[in-house]
């Protein structure tokens, strides 16, 4: 059964009627429709629920879209493949719209969706029915979600080649999501790393308080430790750490970064030739705190600071405009 395509609000209406519909969602009782400037479209937006999406999730990720285009005024296809052939169309589509008010009663934004829910049989002309739905001459951004192989999403060369951003959340991704050679890799993005940006800022800025010598003298080696349900952060925090590090001096091979589970939040604990020095960063987002441990020769500093990952449409926002 279509479950996700069900799940999602709207109005089921004939594929071949989308734009008239979608037209008539702005309609009131008079006939007129909304002004332009209410719907001031600033991107086409691309949700792709894959197999590995519940009911449940496909909701919570459509509000994620919905919240987000309060900021952004987007056209919103969502696409909602069938796990096994049922009897009926080969493809079937609601439409849905929503207005926000923003810093004034007379500053009204809208949001288009469309769904379009497709058996297997109707893959060759998804791209084509896709194109007809976006608005013209905006650019095109892509979330690929939950998706099971890196192999078959190949295959929508369409949305990957012509896309600003693809977005793909490691957490949620094949193994090999990250490394698969998709038709524009200079376009993905990793919604973990957007979601940690919080943590690599106030990392970062305490350690921008350090000369990179005293940082990188005699470090042998970084340990990034991660809880159930962090592994994707912790990955990608020890790559940025990796990255920043390099930039400070540390000769490549001299002092790895490894990743290990242990605990229930985040770690970063840098281990140094000269035990009198020290650095370690320890985040708790149950309680929404961290702590700071350090001391580059210069006397030990103990510093608490208010932690959070990055909210979902905020991680969206970074992801494609940053």
């Amino acid at each position: 059964m279509p479950a996700n395509f069900d799940a999602l609000p709207g109005l089921e209406v004939p594929v071949d009627r989308i734009r008239r519909s979608l037209a008539d969602l702005w309609r009131d009782d008079t006939g007129a429709t909304a002004t332009d400037d209410a719907k001031a479209t600033q991107v086409n937006f691309v949700l792709h629920l894959g197999l590995g999406t519940t009911p449940e999730d496909a909701v919570q990720q459509f509000r994620t879209v919905v919240r987000f285009a309060q900021r952004y005024p987007a056209r919103v296809v969502v696409l909602c493949p069938l796990h096994r052939e049922v009897p009926g169309p080969l493809i079937r589509a609601k439409v849905y719209g929503e207005c926000f008010l923003g810093r004034s009663p007379a500053d009204r934004r809208c949001v288009e969706f469309v769904m379009l829910c497709y058996s297997r049989e109707a893959r060759p002309y998804l791209e084509d029915q896709v194109s007809t739905c976006l608005s013209t001459d905006l650019p095109l951004y892509y979330w690929a979600h939950a998706f099971a192989d890196s192999s078959r999403m190949a295959d929508y060369r369409y949305l990957l080649g012509r896309s600003r951003r693809v977005l793909i959340d490691s957490a949620r991704s094949p193994a090999d999501a990250l490394s698969f050679p998709w038709p524009n890799p200079a376009a993905i993005r990793d919604l973990a790393y957007c979601r940690v940006l919080p943590v690599r800022q106030g990392v970062g800025q305490f350690l921008a308080a350090y000369p990179a010598p005293a940082i990188a003298g005699g470090l042998r080696g970084v340990v990034v430790t991660h809880g159930p349900g962090f592994a994707a952060e912790a990955r990608v925090l020890a790559g940025w750490l990796g990255r920043r590090l390099a930039a400070c001096g540390v000769e490549p091979g001299s002092a790895g970064v490894s990743v290990e589970t242990v605990g229930d939040g985040l770690e970063i604990d840098f281990t140094y030739a000269d035990r009198a020095k020290e650095f370690r960063w320890k985040g708790d987002f149950a309680a929404g705190h961290a702590e700071f441990e350090a001391d580059f020769g210069a006397g030990p500093t103990r510093l608490g600071a208010a932690l959070a990952l990055l909210k979902p449409e905020m991680a969206l926002s970074e992801a494609m405009f940053f």
